[in-house]
């Protein structure tokens, strides 16, 4: 578990095989409940490489001074991500978001 949310991370390592690799992370909001948009690769074994970049959405809860994550959602491809930018941005151009005073 992490204290902090810089620390936070997806690497995930596997008989000395680092299986997901992070890239980068973006932290979107910040607090008791923190989301965080993370690009990464898994590795592939019938490859013998990494596949594709792809993204994650994450949602952690602090909880007894620790972040744990309470939910997920993998972007599995970067058209999938396009689609997604599409789609909230046809919708916030059309008005149909309204703003809000939350941080998250």
């Amino acid at each position: 578990m992490f204290s902090d949310i810089d620390d936070i991370t997806i690497n995930y390592e596997e008989d000395g095989v680092l299986v997901v690799e992070e890239l980068d992370k973006a932290v979107l909001s910040r607090g008791a409940w923190t989301t965080i948009i993370f690009k990464y690769r898994q590795w592939e074994k019938s490859k013998d490489d990494y596949g594709p970049e792809r993204f994650s959405i994450r949602r952690y809860r602090k909880m007894n001074d620790e972040y744990r994550q309470q939910a997920k959602f993998n972007i599995s491809s970067a058209d999938q991500a396009r689609k997604l930018i599409d789609v909230l941005q046809a919708w916030i151009a059309a008005g149909e978001v309204e703003p809000s005073e939350e941080t998250d």
